[in-house]
């Protein structure tokens, strides 16, 4: 029995990195794509947004001496380089998909419409948001939120390296304490740098969960929908 039937998964861009310092790692890749395969199989309805950290930050030391709206365009078409190689390696696997991008882009995805976007995966399609909310100055964290909320997801899963919310960064400090569950408010509170305020708050507003997880274990995801008690909740 699935717990949840649609979730939107977040994945950084520098997850998709590996053991490099940039790029893609197609291991990583692969993983990925077989651990969505293995959710799909059980019926889940999949969106997923990436990040393009990976490839450029609009907030990196290399764009600071840029204009902030033009490396956030850049940073918008680095999470359209990571979608393409996301929907390859799904569609490699068999899986049908669908890119859809905040910003026109035709000859190679669809423009963003939320009707749409909720047709195909109502048709069992995994669905990959694109170039983030279209705007600068917005993470893509903070579209995660917003398309989850406008496609009516379950659950917002944050696939990162670590097992869940500390209350200090684990990778730092081994004394550091997860959180099995976390408030919203609690996030803002703490100032954990979870997800950014805007996307905290959007979910807030909208009381849709989060579940911060690790996705280098293998299986996590697919446990985590079947009901597992998987990582950090946030909730109410």
């Amino acid at each position: 029995m699935l717990k949840y039937k649609r979730i939107l998964l977040k994945l950084s861009g520098e997850s998709l990195m590996g053991g490099q310092g940039y790029g893609i790692d197609g291991d990583v890749l692969e993983r990925f794509a077989m651990e969505v395969q293995q959710c799909k199989e059980l019926g889940t309805e999949i969106a997923i947004v990436i990040g393009g950290g990976n490839i450029f930050r609009g907030v990196s030391k290399a764009s600071e001496n840029m204009d902030r709206v033009q490396a956030d365009h850049m940073g918008m078409l680095a999470t359209v380089i990571n979608s393409l190689a996301m929907q390859d390696a799904l569609e490699r696997k068999g899986i049908f998909t669908r890119l859809l991008t905040a910003i026109k882009m035709e000859q190679i995805a669809e423009p963003f419409i939320r009707r749409r976007a909720i047709r195909h995966l109502e048709k069992g399609r995994v669905v990959i948001f694109g170039a983030g909310t279209g705007n600068p100055y917005f993470t893509t964290d903070t579209a995660a939120s917003l398309r989850a909320i406008e496609i009516e997801a379950d659950i917002i899963i944050k696939g990162t390296r670590v097992d869940g919310i500390y209350d200090a960064d684990p990778e730092k400090n081994p004394a550091a304490i997860l959180f099995p569950h976390i408030s919203y408010i609690d996030i803002l509170k703490k100032n954990l740098r979870v997800m950014d305020l805007t996307a905290i708050t959007l979910c807030r507003e909208n009381s849709l969960p989060i579940v911060v997880m690790n996705m280098n274990i293998p299986g996590n995801l697919e446990r985590l929908i079947l009901g597992e008690q998987i990582g950090t909740l946030v909730s109410v």
